[in-house]
């Protein structure tokens, strides 16, 4: 079964309230869209890789826009469309349009006798994805931008989120060179010695000893002398003198040692801040737009303020914030939703 397509998660994302509507709204991980067809295929891309920059999320097909988000499901035809896409096809398109590849799955569901499609797009692992060509209906796609999931939205990237993700990019570099240094002083540069995937061979000046991770060890197929045969068309490696497995180093993470020099402000003091800079913004408007853009949930922008270890371990376990937990907030945030008013406004 998927872990992330099955019928339980998508009947939770169309749980419907008496009135019709549904509870859940778009956000940060979820989109909705009325119907499917090949013609829109650059606008659900570009969703793609907003979702992909950011934390993954699901597109689900069938689902009315106005007045009020309704179940409508998919006409018989653009159910068949979407439940035959192919995969190879589609990928094939995103590497061409974009700098790296995406990873999606998708699957087709019925529920109350009614029809439904939907994707669930993967966390890249390597940010940020840039579209590479203009692509789709009025330049849907442009050249060169970054597309990221803000709340219930995907537009270009902006700065914060951009520094965010070039400085997580730089850390994991630098990370992925100090766990091989420190192998390497592990086992002593004399006995470490450098195996070439692309060339075929292991590069040492005299020494015979190859540094493996004991990982790695597992999944080699290791061969007897005697015993090789080119016939069976395995791809092996002979090693000739000694193989010493050494433990996985581990990666210290990175601890804010003072949280509130990085989120100086409480709520309250964000939306005066707010009001300073423009007097016809109403603080119910200012705690809609933290709601409806998940401001609390991204640490770009806000962290939560637990009384005690056993709360935070407790939310990073299963998502839920205890109640009364207040949240503290960057000054970016400020900027954040001036910019989203001016949008209103305009």
């Amino acid at each position: 079964m998927n872990t992330k397509l099955n019928e339980e998660i998508i009947s939770e994302l169309l749980k419907v309230k008496e009135d019709g509507n549904l509870y859940h709204r778009e956000s940060q991980t979820l989109e909705f869209k009325e119907s499917f067809n090949f013609a829109g295929l650059a606008e659900y891309l570009k969703d793609f890789a907003a979702f992909a920059n950011n934390k993954g999320g699901y597109i689900i097909f069938g689902v009315k826009d106005r007045p009020n988000r309704e179940l409508s499901g998919l006409r018989d035809r653009a159910f068949e469309q979407f439940d035959k896409l192919d995969p190879e096809r589609i990928s094939g398109y995103i590497l061409d349009i974009f700098s790296s590849n995406i990873f999606w799955t998708h699957d087709v569901f019925t529920s109350r006798n009614l029809k439904f499609g939907a994707f669930y797009v993967y966390e890249a692992k390597t940010k940020p994805i840039i579209c590479k060509k203009d692509e789709g209906k009025d330049q849907t796609l442009k050249n060169g931008e970054i597309y990221y999931r803000y709340g219930g939205r995907t537009q270009k990237i902006q700065f914060a989120e951009l520094e965010d993700i070039i400085t997580k990019r730089i850390n994991q570099n630098n990370s992925s060179w100090m766990d091989l240094m420190s192998k390497i002083a592990k086992a002593g540069p004399s006995n470490a010695a450098i195996l070439d995937t692309e060339k075929g061979s292991i590069e040492k000046e005299e020494s015979q000893i190859l540094v493996v991770d004991e990982e790695l060890v597992k999944d080699i197929q290791w061969i007897k002398e005697g015993d090789f045969s080119e016939k069976k068309g395995e791809r092996t490696l002979k090693l000739v003198g000694e193989v010493q497995p050494i433990n996985r180093v581990e990666v210290v993470k990175k601890v804010i040692e003072n949280k509130y020099k990085e989120y100086p402000l409480s709520a309250t003091e964000l939306a005066e801040e707010v009001k300073s800079r423009d007097q016809n913004i109403g603080k119910s408007r200012i705690w809609a737009i933290i709601k409806e853009s998940d401001l609390k949930n991204n640490k770009l922008y806000s962290d939560y303020v637990f009384r005690n270890k056993k709360q935070e371990s407790e939310y990073e376990n299963n998502g839920i914030v205890p109640k009364g937990i207040p949240s503290i907030y960057k000054t970016a945030a400020i900027d954040f939703i001036m910019k989203v008013c001016r949008n209103e406004q305009q």
